[in-house]
């Protein structure tokens, strides 16, 4: 999960056991990276593997078990597959003839998904008759698009850099998405509010903190990033007023007495929000804090694994303010990266981190799983601003 993957395009390949899935991903990617046998059921879990493929840029490639797997152990190999779709920026359904009912069921799920996807019909060289149905114009400006209509061989590479291309036009507008680059101008001031302590990783910053950092530089902006201990003689050195303090989550609280009402606050966890579309969801699901009850339970998801520390943010921090907060005595569930269930339903509230290690789809995944179970769903940084008084004040500088 140290991989910045969420920037990354996820492609994830699906089909039948001995479609050719795997032929195709290595052909695909010009590598060894699933294993190729006649047998069936090869692929007995997910394969991932980040790499920077042209033409289309950085990516996630995923090979996924059969969907036609059998026997309880095929089932849950099934379910895996499933979970895939749940990060899937574009699917690829490799079939090794004519599409059936199975195919056709994925490609209903793609759509119910709004995944965009292709269907490459594998083997090519030996399948003559052509069973594409009908043939796609790709509209550049729909993303979100299904393409059934290419022949592909893993065998001799016929129509491997079409599919390629075709990828390639599918990725789109996605990674144009502004982080804080439409809230400043070049030459603004802004202060990046970094706590280091127990709980922050050794010798680096966070990805959110990198991704402010660097994005304020891309665009000319001046970052000035301190410790919330160092925050007040920081804002008095530098004598003019930020355009926007930025402050990671656990520190709201502080920073907000140290920072004048005047400039403009946030956190990071809350642009993460904005960044992955799920800041209205996010700020509902903050409200939803107020009506907790005794014996009420609650779900607290990190999207990484990490070594839980003594100062943990998600597993003590977070719980603590809870408490005191509502004065109620709450049952606190905690999950981390890839467990995040999909029937919610069992708890009053999910608090998701800012899911800074999960794409956009992943993320937008998990709040529909709240969605479909009925439950709200907040993350750390709006929770926390929330139950600080301050969740008015944090959003407003995204013109929320």
């Amino acid at each position: 999960m140290g991989e910045q993957n969420l920037e990354r395009t996820h492609i994830s390949f699906f089909g039948k056991r001995n479609a050719g899935k795997s032929s195709l991903v290595n052909a695909f990617t010009g590598q060894d990276l699933s294993i190729v046998s006649d047998v069936l059921g090869t692929t007995t879990d997910p394969v991932r593997k980040t790499m920077e493929l042209l033409p289309l840029g950085p990516v996630v490639i995923i090979d996924t078990p059969g969907i036609d797997d059998e026997g309880v152990l095929g089932e849950e190999r099934v379910k895996r597959a499933q979970r895939i779709l749940d990060e899937t920026d574009i699917a690829v359904l490799v079939v090794d003839g004519a599409k059936d009912e199975l195919d056709n069921e994925m490609i209903d799920i793609f759509k119910e998904k709004d995944i965009p996807y292709i269907v490459a019909y594998n083997k090519a060289d030996i399948n003559y008759k052509s069973y594409i149905s009908e043939s796609f114009s790709l509209n550049k400006k729909d993303a979100k698009v299904g393409i059934d209509g290419l022949q592909v061989s893993a065998l001799t590479g016929e129509g491997v850099h079409e599919l390629k291309e075709k990828c390639a036009h599918l990725i789109g507008k996605r990674l144009n998405r502004p982080l804080i680059s439409d809230l400043v101008e070049s030459g603004d001031v802004i202060v990046l509010v970094v706590p280091i302590d127990s709980a922050a990783p050794k010798g680096r910053l966070i990805l959110p903190q990198q991704m402010v950092l660097r994005d304020a530089l891309d665009h000319g902006v001046i970052p000035v990033t301190v410790r919330e201990s160092e925050l007040a003689e920081a804002l008095d050195k530098i004598g003019v007023k930020p355009k926007l303090v930025i402050t990671d989550s656990q520190a709201f609280a502080e920073v907000s007495r140290i920072v004048d009402s005047e400039i403009p606050l946030t956190s990071f966890s809350i642009i993460m929000a904005r960044f992955k579309g799920n800041l209205s969801q996010a700020v509902d699901g903050a409200h939803a804090i107020d009506k907790l009850e005794n014996g009420d339970k609650i779900l607290i998801s990190e999207g990484c694994t990490h070594h839980r520390q003594c100062g943990d943010i998600g597993s003590v921090k977070l719980p603590a303010l809870i408490k005191k907060y509502t004065g109620k005595d709450i049952v606190i569930s905690l999950t981390s990266g890839r467990e995040f269930p999909t029937d919610l339903s069992e708890y009053k509230l999910v608090i998701h981190c800012g899911g800074c290690m999960l794409g956009e789809t992943e993320m937008q995944s998990r709040y529909a799983y709240a969605v479909s179970s009925d439950v709200k769903m907040t993350n750390y940084g709006t929770a926390i601003a929330h139950m600080n008084g301050i969740l008015g004040r944090s959003i407003a500088p995204l013109n929320f």
